[in-house]
C-alpha cells in the first residue's frame, strides 16, 4: 500500500458524546490522502463502540488501544510512533475540522515552504456550534510563542521530512505547547494560516476552562519544563496573562 501524505493522530479518552462528530469531519475532508490513527487511551465509556464502525468501513482509519489511561501526551505519541505520512497533524477527539482543512493547510505549507504550520479556528460550546473566532498570527518564533500559545493543537501540522517524528514530552498539561517550542528550536518560525479550519469545543467545567488551574499550570511550565529563571518566568507569565485577557475581551465584544 502506498504511504499516505498525512497522518492524523486522534487521542481518545471517554469522548463518546463528541467522537462521531470528530471522526465524521475526517470523512468529509476534500483532501483524501491521509490515515487516521485513533488512540483509545483506556476509555471506560462507549468510545470504542463509536470508533469501531469507522475502522471497519474505511481502511484509512486505524485503532490503537491502550489497556489503561496514560494521558494525552502518551496517547498522541503512540500514534506519532507508527505514523506513515510525511505530515503529522493532530485532532483532539472533542474537536472537529472543517471540510477543506487538510487541502488548504497542505497547499499553504507548500506555498510558504514551511515545515510547521497552524491555522485560525472557531471556539464552540458543548453543543458544537461555532461561537467566536480565534485568529492566527502570520508567524511566530520561539520567544514569541513563550508569550502565549497561539498554536491550537487541533490546527497544527508538522513535516517529518524536516523534523523527523518528534514525540510530545510526557507532561500532564501543556504537552502540546512543549512540543511546539521544541520544534521551534529547529526552525525559525511557524507560519499561521488566517483561515479558520478547525472547531475547538470548550466544555464547561473542563480543566482548560478553569482560569486558576490554567494559570498555575503555565507558571510551573515556564519554571520546570522550559527552565526559565524567576524574572524571565515572571515576564513571560505576564505576557501569557495579558494574551489571555485580550482573548477574553475580544470574546466578550462579540
Amino acid at each position: 500500500m502506498p504511504k499516505p501524505e498525512v497522518s492524523v493522530v486522534v487521542p481518545v479518552f471517554n469522548s463518546e458524546a463528541y467522537l462521531a462528530a470528530c471522526l465524521n469531519s475526517l470523512l468529509t475532508q476534500s483532501y483524501e490522502d491521509f490515515e487516521v490513527l485513533i488512540v483509545d487511551d483506556g476509555s471506560t465509556d462507549a468510545s470504542l463502540h463509536v470508533i469501531r464502525p469507522f475502522v471497519e468501513k474505511d481502511s484509512r482509519f486505524q485503532l490503537i488501544k491502550c489497556d489503561e489511561n496514560h494521558g494525552p501526551a502518551y496517547a498522541r505519541n503512540q500514534g506519532i510512533a507508527v505514523a506513515k505520512g510525511r505530515y503529522v497533524a493532530f485532532l483532539d477527539s472533542d474537536d472537529y475540522w472543517l471540510p477543506t482543512k487538510l487541502e488548504r493547510q497542505l497547499a499553504f505549507m507548500q506555498e510558504k515552504s514551511t515545515p510547521l504550520s497552524f491555522t485560525a479556528y472557531w471556539r464552540c460550546d458543548g453543543e458544537g456550534e461555532p461561537k467566536d473566532l480565534v485568529s492566527a498570527p502570520h508567524q511566530v518564533d520561539y520567544f514569541g510563542l513563550l508569550k502565549g500559545n497561539v498554536m491550537g493543537c487541533s490546527t497544527v501540522m508538522y513535516d517529518t521530512a524536516f523534523f523527523g517524528r518528534v514525540l510530545m514530552p510526557l507532561l500532564d498539561k501543556r504537552q502540546d505547547f512543549a512540543l511546539w517550542l521544541q520544534l521551534l528550536k529547529q526552525v525559525e518560525v511557524a507560519r499561521g494560516l488566517q483561515e479558520p479550519l478547525a472547531v475547538y469545543r470548550r466544555r464547561a467545567g473542563s480543566l482548560s476552562s478553569n482560569k486558576l488551574v490554567s494559570a498555575w499550570a503555565n507558571w510551573r511550565f515556564y519554571r520546570r519544563q522550559v527552565g526559565l529563571g524567576f524574572l524571565p518566568a515572571v515576564y513571560y507569565f505576564s505576557c501569557y496573562a495579558i494574551y489571555g485577557l485580550k482573548k477574553h475581551c475580544r470574546k466578550g465584544r462579540k
